[in-house]
């Protein structure tokens, strides 16, 4: 998850280490909370395997301490964004994980529409079938349960509900735009 958003971060735009952070954050906090102290291991990973890149650069702000370090200024190299095409093309069953698909989500521009399509769909099998089993938990447990616990978990099937309604308009979306490109090309001469 995190190699898929530094590498599509870094696909964007070179970035140094603490933008990368930033911006790690504000991609993932909605999905995931993040070590930065698995940054740095994940960003020398990626660099001894030849997907990105690693320049120090000096700092020139005029107010700039002359002690102060270098900045470390990140960049995708061409194999980076091969690599980042081909995670990002893989539809595996992590693609419909909280985590994996958080990540694919945020990426969702630079994939390919089926390939969104597939995930999307996989990740609403994966929440019905959530779902599913909480409505059977919740069925035969429910007179059981003390009324806070009951209410709490009809307050996780009302938010898995939403997310079930929320994937099918994106799928709706998805093969609404496939079927206009498909009626532009057919219309092309």
């Amino acid at each position: 998850m995190l190699e898929i958003a530094v590498l599509g971060l870094l696909n964007e735009s070179p970035l140094h280490g603490y933008e990368l952070r930033k911006r790690l954050s504000s991609l993932l906090g909605a999905f995931r909370a993040f070590s930065y102290g698995s940054l740095y291991p994940t960003l020398r990973r990626l660099r001894e395997a030849g997907w990105i890149t690693e320049e120090r650069v000096e700092n020139t702000d005029a107010g700039a301490r002359s002690g102060r370090r270098a900045k470390r200024v990140y960049q995708l190299t061409a194999e980076g964004k091969e690599h980042l095409a081909d995670l990002l093309a893989d539809v595996g069953p992590d693609a419909f994980e909280d985590e994996g698909f958080g990540a694919r989500l945020a990426f969702f521009a630079q994939t390919q529409s089926e390939i969104r399509l597939k995930i999307l769909e996989g990740r609403r099998r994966r929440v019905e079938e959530k779902r599913d089993g909480m409505r059977s938990t919740l069925g035969r447990t429910g007179e059981r349960l003390d009324r806070y616990t009951r209410v709490l978990h009809e307050h996780g099937l009302e938010s898995v509900d939403r997310e079930v309604r929320w994937l099918t308009e994106l799928i709706e979306h998805e093969q609404s735009d496939a079927r206009e490109v498909t009626t532009i090309q057919k219309e092309e001469p």
